[in-house]
């Protein structure tokens, strides 16, 4: 997949997937983004000349509330004209194709396209097929990706804890099996060097393949989270499941439910986060959601700045 990120000098070409990515350019997304955004008075900074002309399409096959509503901000802060795509209300509910679909919008003068696709691998499939002038960055697509979403989590584990990685514990709780951001976050996880990555939660929604190589694995939350300077607590993804993988919300809160009688397990200045939505009662308590150690609103800020970055490496 690198070689379909990358042109020949090393630049972003399209934003496709945070695997195989070359740590000096997954760090140099993650210092942009730092730079786009303006701690001081908590807004990110107005760059509307970088896109100034530059027409970009949020091209979306799935419902989307963050990542959607922070790649319109951040496209209009760097002077981009942005269209919104709708698959619900579109020619794609007459049965045109995907393909089609982006090259009639491209025939426009579309340059960058955000997708979000239901389908694992369809951003990089498009990404084969089009103009050697268009951009193509991938808002989520299937189980396997969320690359923006990883950023923005790595920036906020900056932010909390600083550049250097080595020493940190980091857990991922949850559905590890349907969840693109946790195979995405391992990823930059293991590329910034993680001292140590934990992943915790129920055995029938923990993967089978090779996405937890070099991971802590267990299913025992209490244990689990002794020392652990990050958490991050993963949405069930209902939308995903075939089948009921878990007994009941309250059996599954009862054993990995993040709550302050366990957060007190980790370390004293640990971080929760969570990409959002979150299931209230279900992956987090109230107390924690909301309470001084939750950063997840954070990670909500930090998605414009990083996404303003992404969209200027692969269109400035």
């Amino acid at each position: 997949m690198t070689a379909q990120q990358l042109d020949s000098t090393g630049r972003l070409r399209h934003l496709l997937t945070l695997e195989g990515m070359p740590r000096p350019v997954l760090e140099g997304l993650l210092d942009q983004a730092q730079a786009c955004h303006d701690s001081a008075i908590g807004r990110t900074t107005d760059r509307r000349e970088v896109l100034a002309g530059t027409a970009v399409c949020t091209l979306f096959f799935e419902p989307s509330t963050r990542t959607r509503s922070s790649f319109t901000l951040a496209a209009q802060r760097l002077g981009a004209d942005v269209m919104s795509f709708d698959a619900s209300t579109s020619s794609a509910k007459k049965g045109e194709t995907d393909t089609d679909t982006l090259r009639n919008l491209e025939a426009m003068g579309v340059r960058g396209f955000v997708i979000r696709h239901p389908d694992d691998g369809a951003v990089a499939r498009l990404a084969a097929t089009v103009k050697p002038e268009t951009c193509l960055l991938n808002a989520g697509d299937g189980r396997s990706g969320h690359p923006t979403q990883g950023l923005l989590d790595m920036l906020t584990i900056r932010q909390a804890k600083g550049t250097d990685f080595s020493a940190l514990k980091v857990m991922i709780v949850g559905d590890v099996k349907h969840s693109r951001v946790a195979r995405t976050d391992l990823h930059a996880l293991r590329t910034l060097g993680a001292g140590e990555i934990r992943v915790c939660g129920p055995a029938n929604l923990l993967p089978d393949d090779d996405t937890l190589a070099g991971c802590t694995v267990g299913d025992d939350l209490d244990a689990m989270i002794e020392g652990v300077d990050v958490l991050m607590m993963l949405r069930l993804q209902h939308e995903r499941m075939s089948e009921g993988l878990v007994p009941s919300l309250e059996a599954y809160h009862a054993r990995w439910g993040l709550n302050a009688e366990r957060l007190r397990r980790a370390a004293p200045d640990a971080i929760v986060m969570h990409p959002g939505p979150i299931n209230r009662g279900v992956e987090v308590t109230d107390e924690v959601a909301d309470g001084p150690q939750s950063w997840i609103l954070r990670q909500v800020a930090n998605g414009v700045a990083v996404r303003m970055a992404a969209l200027q490496a692969v269109l400035g």
